[in-house]
């Protein structure tokens, strides 16, 4: 089979190619350095077999360099799509070409998949043009993790200070004091412009605008991009949006975050992905729901209480026609428009999200809570129906729908569609991402029940970041029973809704 090296960008997971994300979407193995954001292998298949190889400070690097190649060689033998994922562009400071002639050398094929440059797109996120006419026609690209400063196989600074341009420096944080001494040294001013930025792209970035005189003396680690120049004087931000600047994790189950995380990013929002609940078949596998699907005129009624739930039971139905002259309800927006999806018009869908709202919103059974019957005691055809609900709902659900429907008559036949588990375990660089976070979005009670009760490789408890976000009156009754301080409070799924909600919170952008 083919080995394919494929540059996952500078972190930001919007910014991962086509081509990267289709192959790493079929992979069947996943080998990964240690700076490829954890949304990124998200994409893999949960099947995949996932390899970090990411070098670490203190490794032998030719040595580990050389068990990467054999490894790659090993797996490129397999009948299998092996994705050699590697930050930035595989060939720009990866050792790509390396791990090409490996596999070259061994008669295994592989292909590359070019990644954006670190070197250009964190400078870019920045707002800082590495060219910028009239400013600096040239940008030189270079590592200061390689050779010695004082050998001859070490980096000519001399020469590159001289050059003049702007350059851009990638892996030069542990060696930037020697580094500006020696282009002071070339001749380049102590005033000139510098902007180090770390984590450049993803949720944790930080950047420091400096001087090359003072570069020595920035506090920032690694990976840090370092741009030198006067381009590094300029800020070229796009204006503000709502939700610029704001770092906010997402706990949704992952095959349903898409939406709102797109709509969180398009207003400026930095997201961290950190799924806490994964959505599952009903433990019998659906056959329970499947019988009812193909006899639901038998109810009057068929209530909704949320998209899955929607989603799970819809595409059982042979067609709009099962459903004549049965009314629908949903509990709000969101599970209103997962209907449209399928073209089912939601008859009822209360003002509040709510369980309890949903009940209030529904009339009481025909006839009132008394139940009707026959001389013999059974219930005629029509009867029947008339009083009967189906409620698809999760495996573990509160009774407020059912039993409020009950009290107001109507007979509820409740069936499984389908069950939650937590996500486990939660990385350690997830969870410092979250950790870092300003902001965290809980869309159910489980979510926030699963996210305290998580922990990363290391045992400890996720953070909690200060500003929590509750989608619907139980979620955020579940978070303030945790303990929790709920610092906006929506009513519906609706990312429009989520954002607006937080753009509210913060007030006009000053």
């Amino acid at each position: 089979m083919t080995v394919y090296l494929v540059g996952a960008g500078p972190g930001d997971p919007g910014l991962l190619t086509r081509r990267g994300a289709e192959l790493l979407a079929r992979a069947d193995v996943v080998v990964y350095d240690r700076l490829v954001d954890p949304s990124v292998l998200d994409l893999a298949p949960d099947t995949a077999e996932m390899v970090d190889v990411g070098k670490r400070p203190g490794d032998d690097a030719m040595r580990r360099q050389e068990h990467i190649n054999q490894l790659l060689v090993e797996f490129g033998r397999r009948d299998a799509t092996v994705v050699r994922l590697k930050g930035g562009d595989p060939f720009l400071f990866g050792r790509g070409g390396e791990e090409a002639q490996a596999l070259s050398d061994a008669t295994v094929d592989w292909e590359i998949v070019p990644g954006v440059p670190s070197a250009f797109a964190v400078p870019a996120y920045s707002g800082v043009p590495v060219t910028h006419r009239g400013t600096a026609n040239s940008v030189t690209v270079v590592t200061g993790h390689v050779g010695d400063l004082a050998r001859p196989r070490g980096v000519d600074w001399i020469s590159l200070g001289k050059a003049g341009g702007t350059l851009v420096i990638l892996m030069g944080m542990e060696r930037r004091k020697e580094i500006a001494s020696e282009l002071l040294r070339a001749g380049r001013s102590p005033d000139e412009p510098v902007v180090v930025t770390q984590w450049g792209s993803t949720p944790r970035e930080r950047h420091v605008r400096t001087t090359l005189a003072d570069l020595g003396d920035v506090e920032l680690g690694s990976p840090s991009v370092i741009v030198v120049g006067a381009v590094a004087g300029l800020e070229l931000k796009p204006p503000p949006r709502p939700l610029t600047g704001l770092s906010v994790v997402v706990t949704r189950a992952s095959d349903q975050a898409g939406p709102l995380v797109s709509a969180l990013s398009d207003a400026g929002a930095r997201v961290i992905e950190l799924p806490m609940i994964r959505i599952c078949d009903a433990p019998d596998g659906g056959s329970a729901l499947l019988s009812v699907a193909r006899d639901v005129q038998r109810y009057s009624w068929v209530v909704f209480t949320s998209t899955n739930a929607v989603h799970r039971f819809v595409p059982l139905l042979r067609d709009g026609r099962s459903l004549a002259g049965v009314k629908l309800a949903a509990v709000g927006r969101a599970t209103r428009d997962a209907l449209a999806r399928y073209n089912l018009v939601a008859d009822v869908v209360p003002a509040t999200q709510s369980a309890r709202a949903l009940v209030d919103a529904l009339p009481d059974a025909p006839g009132g809570t008394g139940l009707e019957r026959l001389v013999d005691g059974s219930e005629s055809g029509e009867e029947n129906k008339s009083r009967r609900v189906l409620f698809p709902r999760a495996e573990i659900a509160l009774d407020t729908v059912p039993e409020g429907l009950r009290r107001k008559g109507w007979q509820v036949d409740e069936v499984v569609a389908y069950t939650t588990s937590p996500v486990t375990p939660v990385s350690l660089d997830q969870a410092s991402a979250a950790a870092d976070a300003g902001w965290a979005i809980f869309t159910s009670p489980s979510t926030v029940e699963n996210y305290l009760a998580a922990r990363d490789d290391s045992g400890a408890s996720l953070v909690v970041p200060a500003h929590v976000v509750c989608v619907g009156g139980t979620t955020a009754a579940a978070a303030r029973r945790a303990g929790l301080d709920v610092a906006v409070e929506v009513d519906s799924l609706s990312p429009n809704s989520i954002v607006k909600g937080i753009t509210n919170h913060l007030g006009p952008l000053a």
